[in-house]
């Protein structure tokens, strides 16, 4: 699950997440560095047990195929449009669009403070979901409301 990220010129994985408005995670998934975001939502869509009312997600998830399998579950999906795909703009909640995506960015704050996972010593994919799933975890116990 390691792949050469072109951007940023670096070897990696990314952590793709899907919380809840008090930034409590739902579903993780680990992908490449190389591959792109909108590859993981049916893993992390899977993961969820049951399907949300809205999904608010990163305009990286702004493709037909997403907004078709959520319209399919009943999923209002809250996704800025983006500008690369060459579509019509779609209407998108700014401001609740802003608050959500800050609890995504908290949850990923709360992740930084796992030293194990950002510097990721372990090589094996197994092994760093693992470890993902145990700051998961904690994380639900250390801020759960």
């Amino acid at each position: 699950m390691i792949g050469y990220d072109g951007f940023k010129h670096r070897k990696g994985s990314k952590i793709h997440a899907c919380v809840d408005e008090y930034s409590m995670p739902l579903s993780i998934a680990l992908g490449a560095g190389n591959e792109h975001d909108s590859k993981r939502i049916d893993e992390l869509l899977d993961g969820l047990g049951e399907a949300p009312k809205e999904l608010y997600a990163d305009s990286a998830y702004d493709t037909e195929a997403i907004r078709g399998r959520l319209s399919s579950m009943n999923v209002e999906a809250n996704i800025p449009v983006n500008p690369r795909n060459g579509r019509k703009p779609i209407q998108c909640d700014i401001e609740t669009y802003g608050k959500m995506r800050s609890a995504v960015e908290r949850f990923y704050g709360w992740l930084k403070s796992f030293r194990r996972i950002i510097v990721r010593y372990g090589r094996l994919a197994a092994i760093y979901k693992a470890l993902i799933t145990i700051a998961y975890i904690t994380i639900h116990l250390r801020y759960r409301i």
